[in-house]
């Protein structure tokens, strides 16, 4: 491709994200003007779907105060990180969940704009299917939950390796365990140790050289994000 027609097909790509933004209310000027300078070759229906997300919610939200928080420099700096994320989201549940976050920024006082900032990081180094095992330690019980662990069952059926296994086997497993240490070392799930019932205290498992440790749980950490994003099993219950 020459120069002049990777410059039309750069051009071609600014006036269809443009366009597509233009027609959505509230957010859709201030997300085309980012279409333009920051992100002229992304696809411009992610920006978009994105920015319906936002409207919902910003519609609902009286006009001065509207006004207000758009005119935030740290709004803006949000608002602008959010798109920035939700472009390179390639499922619709992930823009979903960037808008989601982005609008608890903006009508949750108790959640300041930094803390959104940060829980936004915190989403871009989650996968979608760490996402779906977050969520599934969120509720604690084994029976219940039914509809959403029936719908991810693939994801979330327990694979478990033993000798002999062919060698995808031992992958998914290794893969399996990877996304919930992951979640671990994010500070998003905990593993509380196992604490003898007499002495009230840690088990160590000497043969293992370890301290034993019960199930997994979501942190507190774990269900602010669930909530900001708008997934929570348990509401606004801390």
């Amino acid at each position: 491709m020459t120069d002049e027609n990777s410059s039309n097909a750069t051009d071609y790509a600014v006036a269809l994200a443009k366009s597509a933004l233009g027609a959505v209310p509230i957010v859709g000027p201030f997300l085309a003007e980012l279409a333009g300078t920051v992100i002229p070759r992304q696809r411009a229906d992610r920006l978009a779907d994105f920015a319906r997300g936002l409207a919902c919610t910003l519609g609902a939200i009286d006009e001065d105060v509207r006004r207000a928080k758009l005119a935030n420099e740290n709004f803006t700096d949000l608002l602008e990180q959010g798109a920035l994320e939700a472009v390179r989201a390639v499922s619709a549940d992930r823009r979903a969940y960037v808008a989601q976050l982005v609008s608890s920024g903006l009508t949750e006082e108790k959640v300041s704009y930094v803390e959104s900032k940060h829980l936004l990081r915190l989403l871009g180094q989650l996968n979608d299917i760490e996402i779906i095992w977050l969520r599934f330690y969120d509720y604690p019980l084994m029976n219940g939950d039914d509809e959403f662990r029936a719908k991810h069952a693939a994801i979330l059926e327990p694979v478990a390796a033993m000798l002999g296994s062919r060698p995808d086997v031992i992958d998914q497993e290794a893969l399996q365990q990877n996304y919930v240490e992951h979640l671990v070392s994010l500070g998003l799930l905990v593993r509380p140790l196992k604490v003898d019932s007499k002495t009230r205290q840690p088990i160590f498992d000497a043969h293992r050289g370890e301290w034993q440790s019960q199930s997994c749980r979501t942190s507190p950490l774990g269900r602010l994000l669930l909530r900001q994003i708008g997934i929570s099993c348990r509401g606004d219950v801390a």
